[in-house]
């Protein structure tokens, strides 16, 4: 009986998945989520010695990261090991690592080694710095990356210090990459028959997220600054405290600043000559954020909202990451998706895929795979003979 696929999009693909931590795992998902048969490569457990980087197998995070996949045990290390994946990576359309640089040539499952066994194969390599560069040997951390990449510079408050991002943004934004990566070389591959190479790093993700303000430096020769709740270069916008919590605001622009006005019933803001413009208002804007907050202290948040939305002007509450499933709006968007499990767990409650394509959507079809789950299935698959499949158990090889 045929794997289930998560979605017909990728069905057709067939994905060796080398990654662990957050990063690879995370371009693997994207994969298997559209429906590639993603096969999870783990080490035998007796070989394996990472004391469970990427946390606990049965924690929310890795659960989260793994779903729609399968997965084997090889190791890579031996040369039966090689052999086996050798012959899976033959018949494969998609591989990803997330090594050293480094440890996969030493493995000889590099580009260049597999190529010559499937000159249609892509191969996607995720590192910290990139492939080569004076920082090739440095380990990669999304942390790092986030500071190495300017992040930490523009976030938080001025005065307080650089400060991280609550999420790990390098490492996601590098998968989310290399996954976009490795369809552009699958779509190309269509013209060209010919598989390739796929590089992204944690450092060159990061940098690009910083978008405009990278823009503003590389053009304007600006050194983008820590702005705490403040949008660098659109005002009035941040956070603002009410009668009962807090009002996120984003009213830029001259009309949305008369719309503001408005519903504030703030004339003597209208006409005040220090905001006539957009320029004046971003040089005072402490003072008018101070203008600001007395209006908005004598409501409440859920009533700024209703009003500030009525007349057009963005805003929102601030929500707790719990009181954000409760929203109707959030609840009308379908963003979690659940499924069983085969042990005592029960339900897994995990969060789908942001984009909806209507005639093959992504959907949770199977929960992460226990390590080697599916090894004898897999093999079969590649042709093994179930004598094959003992030889390889008994040498402690899957």
């Amino acid at each position: 009986m045929p794997a289930p696929r998560a979605s017909q999009a990728l069905s057709r693909f067939t994905v060796l998945d080398l990654t662990r931590v957050r990063a690879g795992p995370t371009a693997a998902r994207q994969l298997a989520d559209w429906g590639a048969n993603v096969i999870k490569v783990e080490l035998p457990e007796h070989l394996d010695t990472s004391e469970g980087m990427g946390g606990p197998r049965h924690g929310s995070d890795f659960q989260n990261l793994h779903r729609n996949k399968r997965a084997i045990t090889i190791d890579l290390k031996s040369d039966a090991g090689r052999a086996l994946f050798e012959r899976l990576a033959a018949k494969a359309d998609v591989v990803i690592e997330n090594f050293r640089p480094d440890v996969k040539t030493r493995l000889g499952i590099d580009y260049a080694s597999l190529s010559k066994i499937n000159p249609r194969l892509v191969y996607a390599s995720i590192s910290g710095f990139g492939q080569d560069g004076p920082y090739v040997k440095r380990p990669g951390f999304d942390q790092i990356a986030q500071g190495l990449g300017g992040l930490m510079s523009i976030t938080g408050e001025p005065g307080r210090g650089p400060m991280r991002v609550g999420i790990a943004i390098a490492d996601l934004s590098s998968g989310l990459f290399a996954a976009q990566g490795i369809m552009v070389a699958l779509l190309e591959r269509e013209v060209s028959g010919k598989g390739q190479e796929v590089a992204t790093s944690l450092l060159q993700s990061q940098i690009f997220m910083l978008d405009f303000q990278a823009a503003r430096w590389l053009n304007e020769g600006e050194v983008p600054q820590q702005a705490g709740n403040n949008h660098p270069t659109s005002i009035p916008t941040g956070v603002f405290k009410t009668k009962d919590g807090y009002l996120n605001l984003a009213a830029s622009g001259g009309a949305m600043w008369e719309r503001l006005c408005d519903v504030l019933g703030a004339e003597e803001m209208r006409t005040n000559p220090d905001y006539a413009t957009g320029k004046l208002r971003s040089q005072n804007r402490d003072q008018l954020n101070a203008d600001l907050g007395r209006h908005f202290a004598a409501a409440t948040t859920a009533e700024w909202v209703a009003r500030l939305n009525k007349s057009g002007v963005p805003c929102g509450p601030i929500y707790t990451i719990d009181k954000m499933f409760e929203d109707e709006q959030v609840r009308h968007l379908g963003v979690v998706e659940h499924i069983e499990t085969a042990d005592d767990r029960g339900t897994l409650h995990l969060l789908a895929q942001p984009v909806r394509l209507s005639r093959t959507p992504s959907r949770l079809v199977s929960p992460p795979p226990e390590r080697g789950e599916h090894n004898d299935e897999i093999l079969r698959e590649a042709g093994f003979a179930d004598a094959e499949i003992a030889d390889l158990k008994a040498k402690g090889v899957v």
